[in-house]
């Protein structure tokens, strides 16, 4: 490889408006509660849910309004009842307010609780810190029996909230604010608790969670790919379990693994990755992208803030051609 690489974003083409994550849930309860009469819907006053006919399921519909901990509370109640509670609050208050009801009411007894969280990562960036949720992912997979999941666009959301359906126990599910782009035609299909394997390379492993950086992960493969650096990305929408097995076949393909995330560097996604190369012993260097070790700055949109903070492509290709010696 000569020279810097640089990483370029195609344009895309005019197409209909792509529903958001939090959108295509929404729509997806409002089926599970027609269809299953153990499923209920328990709101944090988020307004997601406004002028929304449920039919059928209309009474299992409740707003307990913004009481977080109460939230989780009735939710395992629920559940020990025989019902299937999902609870829709902002990731942050999820996993920081609602903590001790999430893991000792909810994670403590296995409970089939499904928490979507909302404006996961940075997309609540207009609001400031106090609903950035930055820590959550590292929050919930310390959490014995709670299954994490990060669908990457409309049609993941979709596809992971079927099978997580089916699953006994409890799932937290990080969901964005907005619209975010489709993955590539062409995409294997995804498999809750599998790696889902979205380019092929010998010499570098990216292994990304979460809409956003799963593609500036591909957006800094194609640059590295240009350059003559053949390298592996893996979609790692369920963090916890972690497939271990998909990790392990690339790191010892490749000369090093790069993880990207939008969440502090540390706790995430890139630590879950360390911490199996390191206990395996495989000889690669692992480089994280994420936030650093601080607030994020600023407030804004959603995407402004990931460039502000650091979680670009180019910081991908930089942290690459750095652990890889180019």
């Amino acid at each position: 490889m000569t020279g810097p690489v640089t990483a370029t974003t195609a344009p895309r083409p005019d197409a209909a408006p792509i529903p958001s994550g939090r959108e295509v849930y929404r729509d997806l309860l409002v089926e599970f509660l027609g269809a299953d009469e153990r499923v209920v819907c328990l709101d944090s006053d988020t307004g997601l849910f406004n002028g929304v006919d449920f039919g059928k399921g209309a009474e299992r519909y409740v707003n307990l309004g913004i009481a977080e901990q109460n939230l989780m509370g009735a939710a395992a109640g629920l559940a020990r009842s025989g019902r299937i509670p999902y609870v829709n609050t902002m990731a942050t208050f999820a996993t920081t307010r609602a903590l001790e009801q999430l893991k000792l009411d909810i994670a403590l007894n296995g409970l089939p609780v499904r928490v979507a969280a909302t404006h996961g990562g940075l997309s609540a960036g207009n609001l400031g810190a106090t609903h950035h949720a930055l820590e959550d992912l590292a929050v919930t997979r310390l959490l014995p029996n709670l299954t994490v999941v990060v669908p990457t666009d409309a049609a993941t959301t979709a596809e992971l909230l079927r099978q997580a359906q089916e699953l006994p126990g409890p799932v937290y599910i990080r969901l964005g604010r907005d619209a975010t782009p489709d993955l590539p035609p062409g995409a294997p299909p995804v498999r809750l608790g599998r790696a889902q394997r979205l380019r092929e390379g010998d010499a570098l492993t990216l292994v990304a969670t979460g809409p956003l950086p799963v593609h500036l992960a591909l957006e800094a493969a194609s640059a590295l790919e240009s350059a003559g650096v053949a390298t592996t990305v893996l979609n790692l929408h369920t963090v916890k379990p972690l497939d271990t097995g998909a990790l392990v076949a690339a790191a010892r393909t490749g000369r090093a693994v790069v993880t990207v995330e939008e969440h502090w560097a540390s706790g995430g996604l890139g630590s879950a990755v360390a911490e199996v190369v390191a206990e395996l012993g495989l000889p690669v260097p692992v480089r994280r992208v994420g936030v650093g070790d601080g607030f994020a700055a600023g407030t804004g949109g959603h995407r402004h803030l990931l460039r502000r903070n650091g979680i670009t492509a180019e910081a991908v290709i930089a942290a690459a051609t750095e652990a890889l010696g180019l």
